[in-house]
């Protein structure tokens, strides 16, 4: 579950050479208690280092909360075991910090690395329990939820409820967001971020301690699968003269002559539409036998003729299907499937699926809600088909979460969405397509975009076109 820095992201030179973020206002809430939450070790020093510096050398306490050894982080290493990586991470990170802040306090979670999704109350209770030992009142700073990592968004999930539970603030740190991210990109919430500004020393003394995060920074070996996590490129993003955060809403901003030209269009954060629940699909289905048109209009039938060319493969062992509806599709996709899982929030259109589906004996029908109830075992095909935009962001991940750990090392991910924005829908087809391209663990292979949909398939990097899988190559 990590991303790959040696692959061309944004350059330094690109964000260096746009304003629009730059002239970001400036933090200025004391800070008498600094929790900082990092997945694995080293994310500490790249996203907040010049803060635990600056913070320290003002005499403020701090803490620093590990969740994973990131014994992860080369999975392929010929030449040192995940125990190994762990120890030396260690090593690594509290040289670090003693450049930093040398009285901070570390504390190891020791969650498996790349399995944080599954323990984020064990993080939760660390740092509240942190923080109330303290007297409460701390600032937390972690990982920004859409920095595109699993374990960067399960810390960041933790952070915001340890400071809801304790009334702390929070601030929340890019790391990945550099590499895929672009300062043209208008979906960042670009009116949340803040910035803080680092001083000569304080620029030096995390320069020396990214240093000592080596496994990381240099090859641990040359041979394959020791490479280094840390591009050059990638390192560059953090040798700015400023940190860069993402402030919760009760951050205070000190003013600069542009953000006052600014602020009265720059809105406060507002609450992020909710996932649409299931008395919202059992009235839009109640007395209606097909309220999409699935059956008569040429549209859905074009569009389900294109989806099924653009599947790789012609045939898979175990597929799922999310959002199976009234089973047209599905009708479709069982003729290519040996096994195929059907699943709706609602009863409702699933009525008329078991009818139309009622002589297929490879297909399987469930009422589940997802991403929350999510079906075991894994799967060589997962179809989410105008299902993304119902889910909340926070729910879009977690379902992305979900569909990389089922699928099969050569699975497929097929996703399709309308692209037009709905006024009751969380998101747009864009967003979750976006979304899903964000993801380190997914590439592109099939790329259809047209004015009324875009349908994409993925895979696990890095791919293959399927002249090459069939032999014409």
């Amino acid at each position: 579950m990590t991303f790959d820095s040696s692959q061309t992201g944004t350059l330094e030179s690109e964000w260096a050479d746009a304003d629009r973020w730059q002239r970001l206002p400036r933090y200025a809430r004391p800070i008498e208690h600094l929790v900082v939450l990092a997945a694995h070790p080293d994310d500490e020093t790249l996203g907040a280092g010049g803060l635990i510096e600056s913070a320290g050398r003002n005499g403020t306490r701090i803490s620093i909360v590990v969740a994973t050894d990131g014994e992860a982080s080369h999975p392929s290493s010929p030449t040192h075991t995940p125990w190994q990586l762990s120890r030396i991470r260690r090593r690594e990170m509290r040289k670090a910090i003693d450049h930093l802040a040398p009285d901070a306090v570390i504390h190891h979670c020791e969650i498996p690395d790349g399995q944080l999704i599954d323990h984020v109350d064990e993080v939760v209770d660390c740092v509240v329990g942190i923080v109330n030992d303290a007297g409460g009142g701390a600032t937390i700073v972690a990982p920004w939820s859409g920095d595109g990592h699993r374990d960067h968004r399960a810390a960041a999930a933790a952070a915001r409820q340890a400071a809801e539970n304790t009334g702390s603030a929070l601030l929340e740190y890019p790391i990945w967001m550099w590499h895929w991210g672009r300062p043209d990109d208008d979906s960042l919430p670009w009116n949340d971020m803040v910035a803080i500004d680092l001083d000569a020393d304080t620029r030096m003394a995390k320069s020396s301690a990214l240093i000592e995060h080596v496994s990381q920074t240099a090859p641990l070996s040359d041979q394959a699968g020791d490479e280094a996590v840390i591009g050059v490129e990638m390192r560059s993003h953090f040798e700015r003269p400023f940190e860069v955060f993402f402030a919760d809403g009760h951050a205070q901003r000190e003013e600069t002559p542009e953000t006052r030209e600014t602020a009265a269009t720059d809105a406060a954060p507002s609450a992020q539409p909710a996932t649409l629940e299931r008395d919202f699909f059992d009235n839009f289905y109640a007395g209606r036998d097909d309220p999409w048109g699935f059956e008569t209009r040429w549209y859905e039938k074009r569009k389900r003729d294109i989806l099924l060319a653009s599947l790789p493969h012609e045939r898979y062992t175990t597929a799922l299907e999310v959002g199976c509806s009234t089973g047209k599709l599905t009708a479709s996709l069982a003729g290519r499937a040996d096994a195929l899982l059907g699943i709706d929030i609602s009863p409702e259109p699933l009525r008329a699926a078991r009818k139309r589906l009622a002589e297929h004996s490879n297909v399987e029908l469930r009422v589940a809600s997802a991403p929350a109830e999510w079906p075991d075992g894994h799967f060589d095909l997962v179809v989410l088909s105008e299902v993304g935009y119902y889910w909340s962001r926070a729910d879009l991940d977690l379902a992305l979460d979900r569909v990389v750990d089922s699928l099969d090392a050569d699975g497929v991910l097929v996703a399709c969405h309308w692209r037009h924005p709905v006024s009751e829908y969380p998101l747009t087809g864009d967003d979750v397509h976006a979304a899903i391209a964000a993801r380190s663990e997914l590439v592109a292979t099939v790329q259809h975009r047209e004015e009324d949909f875009v349908l994409e398939v993925f895979r696990r990097p890095p791919g293959a076109s399927v002249a090459r899988e069939t032999g014409l190559l």
